[in-house]
């Protein structure tokens, strides 16, 4: 049987009896609007986790190389006898108070996952027109990894440019200048550039008065959009050549093969975006079932008790009847057995009081004997017609 909220109420006459009884309504009373409140709650969860949850972080890259000079006694075109150096590009996430404290149970992200491509650029004058270009673009089948490097024989210093193109989840879109300028917005989703785009023309009461889909372009929209004025829905069709790809990190690099230490290291910070820590916490809150089943538990003991209360409630109130005026108590008891025996077997009428001569004399009597004779004659007269017809036919 499924349990209902209103089985949890007590009756108004077992609070009569018992006035701190009125402590459980009272909680009954905080339970549903708790219970309103979280659900609430979780409506707003629900809809937060539709949209993406970003923090910004720090990555730290960390260009090395090493020089391998050549070695003196090496002999023939082994590899030691040519001079080379090795560059490696690897990264990590800067550590902070609240991310690793909801971090430390996760498994680290890769330095590759961060990217889309990654070129690096050594001298062309060194290298030449087929050599001077390294380039690492993201598939479907990537294996992630935690750096890169590179490998090429000299002894001279080399200029090197790294470009690192960032993998925004969702995709993010540099703005053609002019609409940046407008808008105030270099970089960033194809939504919020929508929804600025409509503050704009919000703020600069743009929307037709009288034709609500369209917009009138001001002079600034006019050479953005090239058209005077435009339907709302061909906005993402107009936007879509304005959107383009963002701009790469660049970092330019000096490769030193000179000094006494062979090993040199360069620093860089870049901003990154990763999931905010929060969304998983948010998350695990919607799907955790541990405490549902402890309340649905409790619930069921609470259904049982209030149960329990109101048979006791007829039990004392059968007896207290029956203490004060035991025998009308019994006659009324009776009677209501009878009734409820009848309700069962579907007597019909009181065959009691039909015993008795009384009841024949009772007001409605010859009106009941007058309509039941009209109704045998009615029943005889449509017999005898029947009869008739079928016989004269």
């Amino acid at each position: 049987k499924k349990k209902k909220v209103a089985d949890r109420i007590l009756p108004q006459r077992v609070r009569d009896l018992v006035p701190e009884s009125q402590a459980y309504m009272d909680l009954l009373a905080f339970e549903r609007k708790l219970d309103s409140t979280i659900m609430r709650k979780r409506l707003d969860i629900q809809e937060a986790l539709k949209r993406p949850m970003k923090q910004k972080r720090k990555l730290r890259v960390f260009l090395s190389n090493t020089f391998y000079p050549a070695k003196p006694d090496a002999e023939g075109e082994e590899e030691g006898n040519v001079a080379s150096w090795e560059l490696r590009v690897e990264g990590r996430l800067l550590d902070d108070g609240i991310a690793t404290k909801h971090d430390s149970h996760k498994t680290k992200r890769k330095f590759s996952s961060f990217f889309k491509s990654l070129v690096i650029e050594l001298d062309r004058e060194l290298y030449g027109p087929d050599n001077h270009l390294v380039e690492w673009h993201r598939t479907l089948t990537t294996q992630e990894t935690d750096g890169f490097q590179v490998k090429r024989p000299g002894d001279r210093d080399v200029r090197c440019t790294v470009l690192l193109m960032l993998d925004y989840q969702p995709p993010q879109y540099k703005l053609d200048p002019r609409l940046a300028r407008l808008l105030g917005i270099h970089t960033q989703t194809r939504p919020v550039v929508i929804n600025a785009l409509w503050q704009y023309i919000k703020t600069h009461k743009l929307q037709d008065a009288h034709e609500r889909e369209y917009i009138n372009c001001d002079r600034y929209l006019q050479q953005i959009f090239e058209c005077p004025r435009m339907k709302f829905s061909e906005i993402p069709q107009r936007l879509s050549p304005l959107l383009l790809p963002p701009d790469p990190i660049v970092i330019n690099h000096i490769i030193s093969c000179s000094g006494p230490d062979h090993k040199k290291t360069a620093c860089y910070d870049i901003d990154v975006e990763v999931d905010d820590t929060l969304k998983t916490q948010m998350n695990s809150f919607l799907l955790s079932t541990a405490s549902q089943q402890e309340i649905a538990t409790l619930d069921n003991k609470i259904h049982e008790t209030v149960e329990t209360i109101n048979q006791l409630k007829v039990q004392r109130d059968f007896m207290l009847g029956f203490a004060k005026e035991p025998q009308s108590f019994i006659n009324q008891w009776l009677e209501s057995q009878c009734r409820d025996l009848k309700t069962m077997t579907d007597v019909v009428g009181s065959p009691e009081e039909e015993r008795h001569a009384e009841f024949y004399h009772l007001p409605w009597a010859g009106e009941a004997v007058c309509r039941y004779f009209y109704g045998k004659v009615q029943q005889k007269r449509a017999e005898l017609e029947q009869a008739l017809s079928v016989r004269n036919t």
